[in-house]
């Protein structure tokens, strides 16, 4: 199933990429960053109250389970995402967005090196192997004629 919504996070990420290159035509991309994070949380708290997550909230477990280094990091996730939305809309605005969708999943390579410091997760050769290719591939994209 992770592989379904994984698909779909794919598809919808590259609409993302078209769609916010079409509307950042004569708009700040700080501003449309902002519209676009209201959006966002707009929608999130729809699918909260449409799953009828919000109960969880309240509950004891959920409160017993949330600690100070879950708020953190959870802050510090938001704090990256959007700073990753900011440099990603000035890149699209300025850019072609062949080059910079390219450049920008190279934050697969990033996470997974950082996943095998942080979170200890195996790196054996045929995920070296697949980061090779994918730097390869940004290199090749980038750097053509």
């Amino acid at each position: 199933m992770e592989i379904i919504f994984a698909l779909l996070s794919s598809i919808f990420a590259s609409l993302t990429a078209i769609l916010i290159k079409i509307g950042l035509v004569g708009i700040n991309s700080n501003l449309a960053t902002a519209i676009r994070t209201i959006i966002i949380l707009l929608m999130s708290w729809i699918i909260v109250f449409y799953t009828n997550s919000v109960n969880s909230i309240s509950t004891i477990e959920t409160i017993k389970n949330l600690s100070t280094k879950n708020i953190i990091f959870i802050v510090l996730s938001g704090i990256a995402t959007g700073l990753s939305w900011l440099f990603y809309f000035k890149a699209l605005q300025i850019g072609n967005v062949n080059k910079v969708i390219v450049i920008d999943k190279l934050s697969i390579v990033f996470t997974i090196i950082l996943a095998a410091i942080f979170l200890k997760e195996s790196i054996n050769i045929k995920v070296i192997a697949g980061v090779l290719l994918i730097i390869a591939g940004t290199l090749i994209i980038t750097f053509q004629s």
